[in-house]
Order: C-alpha cells, then sequence, then structure tokens
C-alpha cells in the first residue's frame, strides 16, 4: 500500500514507519520538526520505499500519485511539549486534520487517527471503555491537548458520514520505548533520566495515581491489525494492567540498580487520578491485547537509552 503517515519524526511515527516499510508498504512521511526528531528518520531515508516532505500539515498537504491511507499521527504528545506548543497542538488536531482528511477525500484513501486516552480527561468511569464520554475541563491548562483531540475525533466522524471516507480511530494509552524524547516530561523518560543523572526521582502527587503503560511493540501490532479490519468506531489501545507511578518508580530502581530518593511535588492541574483501558473491542474484532511485559518492556527500554545516551 502507498501510505502518508504524519508524525513520522516522531516517536510513535517513526516506530511506525519502520515497521510499515518492514511489510513492504511504501510510506511518504511527513514531519515539521516541531517536537520530531531527525534522528528518527535516519534509518527510515536509507530506504527506497521511504520518501520524506517537511511540512506542517496546518497548511494543505498536496501529494503526488495514488495513496491507501491517510495516518495522522502529527502532533505534541506529552503534556510538557503541548503546554510549550498549545495553539499549535490545537491546529494540527484541527486544522490539519481537517485538511488530510480532504486529502483522503481527493485520492479516494481511507483515513487513520492516532486519538488519544486523553479525551477522557479525569475519569469518573473505570475503567474507560469507548462509550465513556469524559471528563474533559475544557479551559483548562491541559485542554489544548484532550479538547483538539476530541475535535479531531469529531470532524473526523463527519467527514465519514458526509463523503463516506472509511476512517479508524485509534485512543492511545500511555505508551513508551525506543525512540521516545528522553527530555519529553512523560513519566518513564523522566524516571530514566533521573536515574541515569544520578538525581532524585519526582514524583507529582502522592504517586498513587494509576496509569496502564504499553510497549510500543504492542501498539504497533494493534495499529497493524486494525488496517485490516473494516471496524470503524474508535479502538482503545492500551495495557489493562494498571499500575501506580510509585511501582513504576521501584522497578525501574531495581532494575536499573538505583539507590535514587523520591522527592514528591504538587500534582499538575487536572492530571487524571487513575487511567486503564477496557480493551474489550480490540480484543473481540482483532484478537489484540498487549504481550510484552511492564517489566520486560521497562528493560528493553533502559537498554536501548543506556546505548543512546552518555551522562
Amino acid at each position: 500500500m502507498f501510505i502518508v503517515l504524519t508524525g513520522v519524526a516522531g516517536f510513535i511515527g517513526s516506530n511506525l514507519a519502520e515497521r510499515l516499510l518492514r511489510e513492504g508498504h511504501t510510506v511518504i512521511g511527513v514531519d515539521n520538526f516541531l517536537t520530531g526528531s531527525t534522528v528518527n528518520i535516519d534509518n527510515l531515508l536509507r530506504s527506497p520505499n521511504f520518501k520524506f516532505i517537511e511540512h506542517d500539515v496546518i497548511y494543505p498537504l498536496a501529494i503526488e500519485g495514488p495513496v491507501d491511507w491517510v495516518m495522522h499521527f502529527a502532533s505534541p504528545a506529552s503534556p510538557p511539549k503541548y503546554l510549550s506548543y498549545p495553539i499549535e497542538t490545537m491546529r494540527v488536531n484541527s486544522e490539519g486534520t481537517m485538511h488530510l482528511l480532504y486529502l483522503a477525500k481527493e485520492k479516494q484513501a481511507a483515513f487513520f487517527l492516532a486519538s488519544t486516552s486523553e479525551i477522557y480527561g479525569n475519569p469518573t468511569v473505570h475503567p474507560q471503555p469507548e462509550t465513556y464520554y469524559g471528563n474533559v475541563n475544557s479551559v483548562g491548562a491541559r485542554s489544548c491537548y484532550n479538547e483538539a483531540k476530541r475535535y479531531a475525533e469529531a470532524i473526523t466522524y463527519w467527514m465519514n458520514r458526509k463523503y463516506g471516507i472509511p476512517v479508524r480511530v485509534i485512543r492511545i494509552f500511555n505508551t513508551f520505548g525506543p525512540k521516545m524524547d528522553l527530555n519529553d516530561g512523560r513519566v518513564i523518560t523522566n524516571f530514566i533520566n533521573e536515574i541515569m543523572s544520578k538525581q532524585n526521582l519526582t514524583i507529582y502527587g502522592d504517586g498513587r495515581q494509576t496509569r496502564s503503560f504499553q510497549y510500543i511493540d504492542d501498539l504497533l501490532e494493534g495499529i497493524v491489525r486494525l488496517l485490516s479490519t473494516t471496524y470503524e468506531q474508535p479502538v482503545n489501545l492500551g495495557n489493562p494492567e494498571e499500575v501506580t507511578i510509585l511501582e513504576v518508580a521501584q522497578i525501574l530502581k531495581e532494575l536499573m540498580k538505583s539507590n535514587a530518593q523520591l522527592e514528591f511535588l504538587p500534582l499538575p492541574e487536572d492530571d487524571p487520578r487513575r487511567r486503564k483501558p477496557d480493551i474489550t473491542i480490540s480484543r473481540t474484532i482483532m484478537d489484540w491485547e498487549p504481550a510484552i511485559s511492564l517489566h520486560d518492556a521497562l528493560a528493553r527500554t533502559i537498554h536501548y537509552y543506556q546505548g543512546q545516551y552518555i551522562h
């Protein structure tokens, strides 16, 4: 297939491009490097089936030739990044999504949207099924990301209804692994960076808030499986194993043989207390669920960073 993939220089986008190329597809990668890295696409550029276009998708994108899929993964995704670029985050998920949907319409292609578990906000339903409408503060600090992704889903489904564009929508829960920016401000990279730098581990709140962490390879498997279905409603892709932030810190300390102390700071505004996906739909329609344990996934990630960074 011929696939246009935005956000290709980001963590998920670059790993996804590698997977798609290995499966024999042609990938036209698009990024403006707002938060992506040129390092992430160095190996992709060596593939004859990969073409790169530096472009900001808040403006219309012109593509020559046929296209089978337009896959929209462009957006700042960690709180420090989207809070640093709030307007850009809102525009890439609103104007950017609209332009790419029209590109899919023009090319008679299908459209794939990378949405997020953040659309559930600080949930009052646990675990979160796709039918849950969420508990989002529309004027809070995180709204630039939460509400932008909710809009992206809304316009995707209206273009699907009005023009018949085939769509797939995934809601990604906390994902980690190689190629994440070590300074992106998310909890696992924060902890690894702090341990490697011999600093205290920063815990926001009391550390008893929970998350559900999945390894990047599990996410990629879910994406690829969804591509081969005809299911058009949103699909949660995440790990239903719920762990506290304190538990993650302890596992990393053990794996990295660290005696780092814990430093507790105030919880950020609108930070969710609990996050856990209901993955009944992905199990049913794709026979998918995460296969890599948190312990093994963290060990693989540590190995990657220890090979990439010197402190």
